[in-house]
């Protein structure tokens, strides 16, 4: 058995090194590739290291079976899968290895030396440096076209981040692999160039750098200060209790030498994390739970002093090139757990967002001021953060919502990015069609932000929201070229109704489940085109309970249907485009979706509504069967009319609250008025 992605087959995978981050790796490797029956080989030279990796390992599968991550007989299929050995070459034929060594060059060429003699002749060989460019580690490589640095982030089981890192040499085919690879099993992968760092450290290290700096200041203690940049920068933890859990403090004292004669001047390692490394002491920060009390006047001075740190070193990072706004924005957030930068900026105001950067240079005058935030504010325009990404492929425009820590949940933002790229594929002749999907394997989208939602104080912002998105999808359903979905994951809520906008759907196969119209948990309706697109695609009568329950179905039962044209066993992207390119050359036929009034039988399907608010039930049988008897156009309208009706409603401020405070599987206690 084998990983089959594209043109590259894995039917081996090595770790070397089951240190701190090797057994992680190799947890996450074999919960994705145990599957599909590809081996985990964990290679070490140290018998110790390897009892204690597997014990790591085995026990955090336990843990994932008593929290039913795992089921029992899964947790041993996983177990079984990985062999940890000092015996190098159980590598041998080994189609895709990561050293997990620790930050040593010398002992990094060592292992990749010895690697080549036993790897498969396209075999990708990768290292996990935090900091080491490419080009030194593989500076003797034999193959450097299959070459790089793969740079995982704390737990690597479960953070979603990897850096992909390739050095001048990497064959760039490769790196689009690799990005493909790591969404396809679960990862956020970002591309970044060869620089000493990377992308995340530099901030992750420098935030760290400016907490100390504090401290030493008198600013506050390690405790206070860790708290009021949690809470100042959104943090999931504050920079101490991260080297606390990390055992961060060696390399990060390595990496901050080493950085400031790579990086900038700036870069130091303070003089209390020598003291820390030398003593091996933990950093005395808050407890579990705990609330620290602090003078607001100090807490302000370090909220900005630590802002100001933040920003500068996000600006140096895309100032230098490296890397760009969309991949640092989400790479950011989703490796060190901190509020989004460029959107952070983008709330505080520009302006305001350099000045902090500048008062901190006043105290730290080797500190970076990079030219990007400097140009951005000069502009007077906010930053602009593509979550909605294109690729051209083969005269296809691939369009990918990139938002995988709300599932490629819809807002504004998306909605209007959506637009401008249809603007611009319209005018390009070279496009022919466009294929719109999700990133990641879970979710194609999973609905409508609900913060968005929150927002909606009146019928009549609710009928303006609605319309909204009316505006783009009915734009979708008009393009002049073919628009295929390819449902990567669940399509939800207003997910499903970006879908059925389109030409035609395909889906991954065996997705369980994939849509749904789950508005009446939210006490609202669907709001962009459900009761008037799902009745025409399969049918009032098959519509009725769907949307009256927010009942979800399979892909198998969207064939059924009729919502979706195919399943997809390979790549459904790839699918995707080559129905698109089919239709604009008419080789393939697309149904246009019905838009004269429809008959709506004398009676239909009784619903069971279980919890769900009679109130808004009413609504929502009106908005189905009084706009299936108008043209599709009219019935939108009247869904915007009805959408707003809804809002207007208690039950749709209980049922909002309810899914912000307790999540999406709560049933709200609905007063149906």
């Amino acid at each position: 058995m084998a990983y089959e992605l594209g043109s590259r087959v894995v039917r081996k995978l090595g770790v070397v090194g089951s240190g701190q981050i090797g057994p992680d790796i190799a947890l996450h490797m074999t919960k994705t590739l145990a599957p599909h029956g590809v081996p985990i080989v964990v290679v070490d030279i140290a018998s110790a290291a390897l009892e204690a990796g597997r014990a790591k390992l085995h026990q955090k599968i336990d843990k994932g079976v008593e929290t039913k991550a795992f089921r029992h007989e899964q947790a041993e299929a996983m177990k079984s899968n990985v062999t940890f050995t000092t015996d190098y070459d159980a590598l041998a034929g080994v189609d895709f290895v990561i050293e997990a060594a620790t930050e040593d060059l010398e002992l990094k060429r060592r292992i990749f030396a010895q690697l080549e003699e036993l790897r498969s002749d396209d075999a990708v060989l990768a290292s996990n440096s935090s900091h080491l460019e490419p080009e030194r580690i593989f500076a003797n490589a034999k193959a450097p076209s299959q070459c790089l640095v793969i740079h995982y982030f704390f737990p690597a089981e479960r953070n979603p981040l990897v850096e992909v890192v390739p050095a001048a040499a990497t064959d760039d085919r490769l790196v689009r692999w690799l990005l493909s690879f790591y969404e396809s099993i679960g990862k956020i992968p970002i591309r970044v160039a060869s620089r000493y760092g990377y992308a995340i450290d530099p901030i992750f290290e420098g935030l760290f750098q400016a907490a100390a700096l504090a401290v030493e200041e008198g600013l506050g203690s390690t405790k206070e200060v860790d708290w009021v940049a949690r809470k100042s920068l959104g943090l999931g933890v504050g920079p101490f209790t991260a080297m606390n859990l990390t055992g961060g403090n060696p390399i990060t004292a390595h990496g901050l030498d080493e950085a400031h004669e790579r990086v900038h001047a700036w870069f130091r390692t303070p003089a209390s994390l020598k003291e820390a490394v030398a003593s091996g002491a933990r950093w005395e920060v808050p407890a579990r739970g705990e609330r620290v009390e602090i003078a607001s006047e100090r807490a302000v001075v370090i909220e900005r002093r630590m802002r100001g740190a933040y920003f500068g070193l996000v600006n140096e990072v895309l100032s230098s090139g490296i890397t760009n706004v969309s991949d640092l924005e989400l790479g950011v957030e989703a490796g060190l757990v901190v509020k989004p930068p460029f959107a952070f900026m983008n709330e505080l105001g520009l302006s305001e967002s350099l000045q902090l950067v500048r008062a901190y240079r006043e105290v730290e005058p080797s500190f970076p001021v990079g030219d990007a935030l400097i140009e951005r504010e000069a502009s007077a325009e906010p930053w602009d953060i593509p979550y909605v990404l294109r690729r051209d492929e083969s005269e296809i425009a691939v369009l990918t919502i990139r938002r995988p820590l709300v599932l490629n949940a819809l807002n504004d933002v998306v909605f209007e990015q959506i637009r401008r790229h249809l603007e611009s594929i319209r005018d390009d002749d070279a496009i022919r069609g466009v294929v719109l999907t999700g990133f990641g394997r879970k979710a194609f989208v999973s609905g409508a932000d609900v913060s968005m939602l929150a927002k909606i104080q009146s019928a009549e912002q609710g009928e303006q929201t609605s319309r909204r998105s009316h505006e783009v999808l009915d734009a979708i359903e008009a393009f002049p070229k073919p628009v295929i979905c390819a449902y990567n994951g669940l399509a939800f809520g207003g997910g499903n109704e970006l879908g059925m906008a389109c030409h035609a759907r395909v889906a991954r196969k065996g997705l369980r489940p994939l849509a749904a119209q789950p508005e009446p948990n939210l006490g609202i309706i669907p709001g962009a085109g459900a009761t008037q697109r799902l009745p025409r695609l399969i049918g009032i009568d098959k519509a009725w309970g769907l949307l009256r329950t927010g009942r979800p179905i399979s892909s198998a039962q969207a064939l059924e249907l009729g919502l979706i044209r195919g399943e997809v066993e390979g790549d459904v992207t790839a699918a995707a485009v080559d129905l698109a390119r089919d239709a604009s050359f008419g080789r393939a036929m697309l149904e246009p979706i019905p838009v004269e009034p429809l008959d709506v039988p004398e009676s239909l399907p009784e619903v069971d509504l279980g919890h769900l608010s009679n109130a808004v039930d009413r609504v929502l049988q009106k908005a189905i069967l009084e706009g299936a008897r108008m043209t599709l156009s009219e019935g939108l309208r009247f869904e915007s009319k009805c959408f707003g009706e809804v809002c207007a409603l208690e039950d749709m401020r209980i049922g909002v609250d309810n899914f912000l405070e307790h999540g999406p599987r709560s049933k709200a206690a609905f007063v149906h008025r």
